[in-house]
């Protein structure tokens, strides 16, 4: 299938911001959001997780338009090149098998006739390792059973696992810095601790020199995927959830049409905010403590997938690609960044929420527990934001003429709602950040919301035309930059050293210090 070099060149796109953007601009989300057809238009459901997107800045026409540039990047071609792996990680020849990894055990995975991945063979492989470490068979080297566990990894490697962790008093382990370590090693005993190292290649810089120092410390056991220290922590069963939620948002994904398509819609929403509207950054917000790890994790994903500057054929893009990410849980944000979306710049947010709490609470006194005042939040900051409150409104509110134009909010800031319905429906009990959760549903849930943007960030790629699957702008600093510092550390001030050491440019660099 032929790509096309410059989307920004087609029609569609030509239609979308030459005609309609300076339109559209002109509306009011006071006036859309008066349009009950609209509205529930632009409600979509899927295994009770409810997507709102009706205070986007956006219209059915709008919606329209999107699908019809979807269909000019081929974006169901694409898609379905990823399903039969194909070959379309072009910068570096590789199959995209991320959706592989949700499969079910009797799934059969080939690319060119071939068998190119066993995952349950290597799930088959955790299960035993996880069975001989608890029933104690697995010892450290003083033959002691081990009771601790210290998980090494950056990156998607290392907040993926995070997401659900402490129930072996599990360390999680990323910066090189010493501190890092020492407070994630501190109080554990190395006779009895087990280090788990997650790497994809094993190539790494960070996690590597990790791994040297902790293997200074402690006898350690090399563990090639993120989900082997998760079974250490909540059992196996736990991990079957892992693997069955995204399937279910995979499945969807590729067989649902645009206009129920969860991923797609978002992905075509976040395009029109960014390369139409001009609006570069987006926040997260999660109305659940249970879900501060959503938010590092997508925007690692997000921006470390799609911060491209030329397109997958190596042609640079004249349009805004990419989103700024950033993010905080529920009331915390609140009085953290809220004052900057509200009355400075225009930043569309994702409000995530759940409606049954992890631990419900009911307080002696009070109208509402915690959970439901939570939840008010959530509800009405959306509002918030897309309706105005001028100054004629604050006058009859008797406020003071001086403080009428620091009170006023133009509103018109949009934004969507996703609503999941619960987080911990079994009550096993284990703890995460600090509640108690259920990590069966917690699994199923969340490992949903997680390939939802995950197939998000895929649909953007693929409409922009670039490659989401490659990410050489993390190599200059690390390979290149840091080695030529490298290799000055531990000479002495005054001295001339070759930088060839390290990095192979042949310059001379002078230690000042």
């Amino acid at each position: 299938m032929a790509s096309i070099a410059l989307f920004s060149d087609t029609q569609p796109w030509k239609d979308l911001k030459q005609a309609y953007v300076e339109d559209i601009k002109k509306t009011y989300l006071c006036d859309l959001l008066s349009d009950d057809k609209r509205c529930q238009s632009m409600l979509v459901d899927l295994d009770d997780i409810l997507l709102d997107y009706s205070r986007q800045q956006a219209t059915p026409e709008t919606i329209q338009k999107l699908f019809q540039l979807a269909k000019a990047a081929s974006l169901k071609e694409k898609i379905n090149c990823m399903y039969s792996r194909e070959h379309i990680n072009s910068t570096e020849n590789r199959l995209v098998l991320y959706v592989a990894l949700h499969a079910s055990r009797d799934a059969i995975i080939q690319s060119d006739g071939k068998h190119v991945l066993e995952v349950w063979k290597v799930v088959d492989k955790i299960q035993e390792f996880f069975k001989r470490v608890h029933n104690g068979s697995w010892i450290g080297t003083t033959r002691k059973a081990l009771k601790d566990v210290v998980a090494i990894g950056i990156g998607g490697s290392f907040l993926g696992p995070l997401f659900v962790h402490t129930a072996l008093q599990t360390g999680r382990l990323a910066n090189v810095d010493l501190i890092d370590v020492a407070r994630n090693i501190t109080g554990l005993n190395l006779e009895t601790t087990l280090v788990v190292v997650v790497s994809k290649t094993f190539t790494t810089i960070e996690t590597m020199l990790n791994a040297r120092t902790l293997r200074e410390w402690v006898s350690s056991a090399l563990g090639a995927i993120g989900v082997l220290s998760l079974p250490l922590q909540y059992g196996f069963s736990v991990i079957k959830k892992f693997l069955k939620g995204p399937s279910s948002i995979d499945q969807h994904f590729y067989s649902q049409p645009f206009e129920r398509n969860i991923p797609v819609l978002q992905g075509l929403l976040s395009i029109w905010n960014v390369s139409f509207l001009g609006y570069l950054a987006r926040g997260i917000l999660p109305y659940s403590q249970a879900l501060d790890k959503v938010c590092p994790t997508h925007s690692t994903g997000n921006m470390e997938s799609n911060g491209k500057g030329v397109s997958i054929d190596g042609v640079p893009i004249p349009f805004e690609a990419g989103e700024i990410d950033f993010a905080e849980l529920g009331t915390n944000g609140q009085h953290n960044f809220y004052q900057l979306i509200h009355q400075g710049r225009v930043i569309p947010c994702d409000f995530i929420g759940v409606v049954k709490s992890q631990q419900p609470v009911f307080l002696k006194g009070e109208v509402v527990s915690n959970h439901d005042e939570l939840m008010s939040n959530y509800f009405t900051q959306p509002d918030a934001l897309a309706y105005r409150k001028i100054a004629n409104q604050l006058q009859k509110e008797n406020v003071s003429l001086h403080l009428i134009p620091h009170k006023t909010f133009n509103g018109n800031r949009h934004s969507l709602s996703l609503l999941l319905p619960s987080l911990n429906a079994y009550n096993i009990g284990q703890v995460y950040a600090n509640y108690f959760i259920g990590p069966d549903f917690l699994a199923l849930y969340v490992t949903q919301l997680m390939a939802i943007y995950e197939h998000k960030i895929v649909v953007e790629g693929f409409i922009w035309g670039i490659n989401s699957f490659d990410q050489w702008g993390v190599e200059p600093g690390k390979h290149t930059l840091v080695s030529h510092i490298c290799c000055g550390f531990g000479k002495g001030p005054g001295d001339r050293v070759l930088c060839g050491e390290g990095c192979g440019c042949g310059q001379y660099d002078l230690v000042v210090a």
